[in-house]
């Protein structure tokens, strides 16, 4: 894969945010966006579990899903504090996924500000928070919803490999999900290229992000995030401001996952084998097209 850095500013002006990165769906890092919410240094772990502690949450491990598994579907639950005192004493491969603690504790929306001179179209019902242990990893995938994201981290570091949408194919994208049927978990030292060799012509980004950075995810963007140490971000959504990016993460959101889910549960080994056909069907297809021979130069 051909990776480089990821733009990073300290703060930037709404109409350089728009020409140089909103528009061109380019991603960026802003390290000031965030300097004087007083989240920034009021949030911590222990904070939460004095707030939200006894509520039930979804937790998700770092296993990839299979034939029977629907999308974004928890692996267990148990007491959000519960779960963040783990966090707390060590390494655990267990995350926080989609949580929206700002509907138990409403409060909490009071803390931070919504960058509207940036982009309109935040979905406001719905910032979300993201908690996990060192080395617990988000596999890589793309929201399904389609919308442009501020992810904001507060504690910890955070590794994050990013691509455009269009390189689906070359990642090899499982049709009607969001994820792929390749593993990055540790696509730096031991990527399967000899199984996945069209990865090799994908065009990303990766960055590491630190406590108050704001990463920029252009809508559709695949990415994956790796925890370096405990730690936890807040992401906020907007909607793509043309009605085709929008419509587009509607049917995404509630046609395609349904569909997916269905056919899961009805027939799952026959369409785990037909999807898995059509994703190196299209990953060849990519191959072809760069004009490169597999078996001498990928």
């Amino acid at each position: 894969m051909k990776l480089q850095g990821v733009d990073i500013v300290d703060n930037i002006s709404a109409a350089d945010f728009r020409e140089k990165y909103y528009n061109q769906s380019i991603p960026v890092v802003i390290k000031d966006l965030s300097r004087d919410w007083p989240a920034y240094s009021k949030w911590t772990l222990d904070h939460f579990i004095n707030i939200v502690g006894e509520k039930e949450v979804g937790v998700y491990n770092n296993t990839k899903s299979d034939a029977y598994t629907p999308i974004n579907t928890a692996d267990a639950s148990m007491k959000f504090g519960e779960y963040l005192e783990k966090v707390k004493q060590g390494p655990v491969d267990l995350r926080i996924f989609l949580f929206n603690i700002f509907q138990h504790a409403p409060q909490l929306t009071q803390d931070f500000t919504w960058p509207q001179h940036l982009m309109k179209g935040f979905v406001k019902k719905y910032p979300m928070l993201f908690v996990g242990g060192a080395g617990s990893v988000t596999h890589i995938h793309f929201d399904i919803d389609m919308s442009h994201i501020l992810h904001t981290q507060f504690q910890g570091r955070k590794k994050v490999l990013l691509f455009p949408f269009n390189e689906q194919f070359k990642l090899y994208r499982k049709p009607w999900e969001v994820l792929s049927l390749a593993n990055f978990s540790n696509y730096k030292h031991d990527f399967d290229y000899e199984s996945f060799p069209a990865v090799r012509l994908a065009k990303g980004y990766e960055v590491e992000l630190e406590h108050g950075d704001t990463l920029f995810m252009p809508a559709g963007y695949w990415h994956q995030m790796e925890y370096l140490d405990v730690g936890f971000a807040m992401s906020l959504r907007a909607l793509q401001s043309k009605l085709g990016g929008k419509m587009e993460g509607i049917w995404k959101l509630f046609g395609m996952r349904g569909i997916d889910t269905l056919m899961k549960k009805a027939v799952p080994e026959w369409w785990y084998k037909y999807k898995t056909k059509q994703v190196f069907k299209n990953a060849q297809r990519e191959i072809r097209a760069s004009g490169m021979i597999q078996e001498n130069k990928l």
